[in-house]
């Protein structure tokens, strides 16, 4: 008896995409999921060819949350030890998050349904977030008496804020693709149908940038979130700007804006 797997690879043109298609479990997250999440983000880190990644998914969502039907079962009413064992389980996920905002390279999340939970999560360490016009997203966590752990509050309140980051992991409400747009959680909406030309049509464009260049600007956006002190925020262009200034990438892509330098004789005084 063979197995579907939860998620497949794509490479063209310099895009690896991972598409989740666990449609029958609504996509829940499981560690083959996150298995093949990490096998296309460690090639995107290591090949010179691969540019930029997309997730995506099929069907109604892009995903319902975590499958716990795949996570281990914790007493937690009765073992002492059970908090860490949650955390030992859910650090593979924080890793992958973390990693993707490692890698010098763009990450896009296109999410063609519901997104909740988990995949809610994902998204928000993903550097470009798109969606279709019916991707509702939500936190339900809260409604079971915990709270969205992996990415959920952290990365969503430098996001968006603790004004709507309260509204979604606090009062676990769910909000429209219209609504993501307009507090900044996605980027853009487009109808299903066009969505992943939207997606690769940006992911085109992205490759069009020099690769040093798109990979300092991640880093410096990532950085200047985190440094609030604004003098360190612009010494850290002049640094970042000094290395792709020095660049054979910048002198050649700015050849054409410069004049010939024109050579006269020296001309005896008047």
């Amino acid at each position: 008896m063979t197995t579907e797997p939860h998620a497949t690879i794509a490479e063209q043109d310099g895009i690896i995409t991972v598409t989740i298609d666990r449609q029958a479990k609504r996509n829940a997250i499981s560690p083959e999921v996150t298995t093949v999440l990490w096998q296309a983000t460690r090639s995107l880190a290591e090949r010179d060819d691969l540019r930029c990644m997309v997730i995506t998914a099929r069907g109604d969502y892009f995903s319902a949350g975590i499958d716990l039907s795949s996570a281990p079962s914790f007493d937690f009413a009765g073992d002492p030890l059970a908090g860490g064992k949650f955390r030992r389980y859910y650090r593979q996920h924080h890793l992958l998050y973390d990693e993707f905002e490692a890698i010098e390279k763009p990450i896009i999340l296109a999410a063609q349904g519901i997104c909740f939970g988990a995949g809610f999560e994902m998204a928000l360490s993903c550097d470009f977030r798109f969606c279709s016009t019916r991707a509702d997203w939500a936190l339900p966590e809260i409604r079971i008496g915990v709270i969205p752990g992996s990415n959920g509050t952290t990365r969503l309140t430098r996001l968006v804020g603790p004004h709507w980051a309260k509204y979604l992991s606090m009062a676990g409400r769910r909000i429209t693709a219209a609504r993501a747009l307009q507090i900044g959680l996605v980027h853009d909406v487009f109808e299903e149908a066009v969505l992943l030309d939207e997606v690769y049509d940006f992911c085109r464009d992205l490759m069009e940038i020099p690769a040093d260049a798109l990979g300092i600007a991640k880093l410096a956006v990532d950085m200047a979130a985190d440094v609030q002190d604004r003098t360190v925020q612009r010494h850290l262009d002049r640094i970042a700007n000094t290395t792709l200034m020095s660049s054979g990438e910048f002198a050649a892509r700015t050849a054409r804006f410069r004049k010939p330098a024109t050579h006269e004789p020296d001309r005896p005084p008047q």
